[in-house]
């Protein structure tokens, strides 16, 4: 058996080192402990939330069993170097979401929250992608992939990754149509959701 770095000492323990600094900030905006100002409508959000949470932990879940179970998918020429790529972009995918965080404020939330007052948010990363927190998620899932060292693993936590943020980005783009209108239908034809130029 082939076992996953991010199980192994001691890249095992830089790894969870690592993952626990990146997930520091999300847990506390989870918990609303970064979050600015309360309020908000948030019945635009139809459950993604939930789908997003329960997403990640399982393809967190099913990417380490398929590195343990699916050894002959292991990327073996150079496993130490796609598991600090790894690593490494994880740490970009937090910074990301961490820039946004400073960028939206207190439009930032976990939940599809539409408040009083909010107009179109287009500073920073938000100059180039119309949903740049949700790239920074998903990098933070191809972090964890690639460090896995297993291609399958890869393929299978992406594929659950793009599923629950596809659904995730329209049911917010809905939801800032129906609440800003043409201004955010503007921005969304100036912009591209996650990638700039590309997708």
């Amino acid at each position: 058996m082939i076992v996953p770095l991010v199980y192994s000492f001691p890249y095992g323990l830089i790894f969870w080192l690592v993952y626990g600094l990146v997930m520091l900030p999300e847990t506390l905006l989870l918990t609303g402990r970064l979050r600015r100002s309360a309020g908000g409508d948030t019945s635009g959000d139809r459950g993604s939330l939930g789908l997003i949470l329960l997403g990640v932990w399982l393809a967190i879940a099913l990417g380490s069993a398929v590195a343990f179970l699916v050894p002959a998918a292991t990327l073996r020429h150079g496993r130490l170097g796609w598991f600090w790529i790894g690593t490494a972009v994880l740490l970009a995918g937090s910074l990301l979401r961490l820039h946004c965080l400073r960028m939206l404020g207190r439009y930032f939330t976990p939940a599809v929250t539409v408040r009083e007052g909010q107009s179109v948010v287009e500073r920073g990363a938000y100059r180039f992608v119309r949903h740049p927190s949700y790239t920074g998620a998903l990098l933070l899932l191809l972090g964890f992939a690639l460090a896995l060292t297993n291609w399958l693993s890869v393929v299978v936590m992406m594929a659950i990754g793009v599923v629950i943020y596809a659904y995730r980005i329209r049911v917010e783009e809905a939801a800032l149509v129906a609440r800003l209108g043409e201004p955010y239908r503007d921005y969304m034809r100036r912009t591209r959701r996650l990638v700039p130029f590309l997708i």
